[in-house]
């Protein structure tokens, strides 16, 4: 599968369409992956770049929008045994930003949008939160009792996964105070740390691992059996309140998640923003302490506090105008292996290490990532020439995370650690081989 990457604006109409055309298939494509398969090909960063091309074009010449582009629809079609609802609002996706003059561009846009509004003055007042990497989900209360969970789906259709949502501890069943009716929309996360561990027993008994908790997370909530998914250790943060009857609905977006935690959620917290500089301080803060949380989170979501300005701005087909990503920089990208060299360490263990085809992961360039041992190599079978999903995790250490095997050369061959030390000679027995610990560390070619 060939990999995202940004290419140069079609200088004529012709090739803008057959671009377009390219991209819509590519598009589709991945986002089966994401939804419906829960195996993505590609990082999140890439997939971003392959939506902001189609969407450039498409903003060039319009008369090239056709109905079925994904810029057009949220998510991917349902597929799958689940029953699917419709959501009554529809669930929709966010436009993303990645710089603050993108954030600026946005602030601009919903500045047009509102036009002139009595008793606005100065900054339109925001309100800022983590974006937690999981999956999304629609809550419906009736006489103060969980009815209903679904998942965004494609936005219009989602799969009915009350079953399982049931078996979240943090989801609440009944409300602590009565509310005749009550909608409200929040993630569904795999926690980190349960999540490595998960992963590790997946290779250990040789599975293919997650790509990342929003994947884990969105295998477990979709499982048939809610015993399975009751045994992984889910959680949900409510992000939005989307309905309520018989009560007013409050009239900003922080005293909607102020309301919803006294009801008995888990709210994502809120953070109320004035200006532009302190949603970039709010980002930039949370940029560098985001390992410190339980859950992945892949930026910032900022957003009109104002509920009645939200309904002035409006929505387009796919996003809301009151609401933006705000996004960290990536830390996953796919690239290819094109060497696996062996290492030498000064205790004499030999260290199997992928050469890679650089690649920019949040800021700093990967051309190697260390395979650690022999076990490590062959629950992940890496081989030259494979395409692998790399991350960059807050160690900052690079790892393979996955192989990518839709994308595996045919003429591949499973690598083979040395049984002889490749720089003194000497035996290098057992799983973990090492040699004199008096060898050199420098790295050897293993061709």
């Amino acid at each position: 599968m060939e990999v995202a990457g940004r290419s140069r604006r079609p200088g004529s109409r012709e090739e803008a369409a057959g671009r377009a055309e390219e991209l819509r298939r590519r598009i589709w494509h991945h986002r089966k992956r994401y939804y419906v398969d829960d195996d993505p090909e590609i990082s999140d960063a890439e997939y971003d770049l392959l939506e902001r091309e189609l969407a450039g074009i498409e903003n060039a010449w319009p008369d090239l929008i056709v109905p079925d582009s994904p810029t057009q629809r949220v998510g991917a079609a349902v597929e799958g045994d689940l029953p699917t609802v419709p959501h009554a609002v529809p669930m929709l996706s966010l436009d993303n930003a990645a710089s603050q003059e993108e954030m600026r561009e946005w602030y601009d846009r919903l500045r047009r949008a509102l036009g002139t509004v009595p008793h606005l003055e100065g900054d339109v007042p925001l309100a800022a939160e983590l974006k937690i990497d999981g999956v999304s989900v629609s809550l419906v209360y009736q006489d103060g009792s969980l009815v209903r969970g679904v998942t965004r789906g494609d936005g219009v259709l989602g799969e009915d996964v009350t079953i399982n949502i049931r078996t979240i501890p943090s989801v609440p069943l009944r409300l602590l105070r009565p509310v005749p009716f009550l909608e409200v929309r929040g993630e569904v996360y795999y926690p980190i740390a349960p999540f490595q561990e998960m992963n590790r027993r997946r290779e250990e008994a040789g599975e293919p691992p997650f790509a990342n908790p929003r994947n884990a997370a969105a295998g477990s909530i979709r499982m048939l059996d809610p015993k399975v998914t009751a045994q992984r250790p889910l959680d949900l943060l409510v992000w939005n309140l989307v309905r309520i009857g018989g009560v007013p609905m409050p009239a900003t977006h922080s005293e909607c998640l102020a309301f919803l935690g006294e009801l008995g959620f888990r709210v994502n917290p809120t953070h109320r923003c004035r200006t532009l500089d302190e949603v970039e301080a709010y980002f930039q803060e949370w940029r560098e302490k985001r390992d410190t949380l339980e859950f992945e989170v892949d930026g910032t979501v900022i957003k009109v506090d104002r509920i009645d300005l939200q309904e002035l701005a409006g929505s387009t087909a796919r996003a809301p105008r009151w609401a933006v990503a705000y996004k960290f920089p990536p830390r996953q990208a796919t690239t290819r292996v094109v060497d696996i060299q062996v290492n030498v360490t000064r205790s004499g263990a030999l260290t199997p290490v992928a050469v890679l085809e650089p690649v920019d992961i949040g800021g700093a360039t990967i051309s190697r990532c260390t395979l650690h041992n022999e076990d490590e190599l062959d629950r992940k079978d890496v081989r030259v020439g494979d395409r692998v999903l790399v991350e960059r995790g807050g160690d900052v250490i690079p790892k393979i995370v996955k192989v990518i095997l839709d994308a595996r050369p045919p003429e591949s061959r499973k690598f083979s650690m040395p049984r002889t030390c490749p720089v003194c000679g000497s035996a290098a027995p057992g799983r973990r081989g090492s040699c004199s610990p008096a060898a050199s560390t420098s790295p050897v070619r293993r061709a």
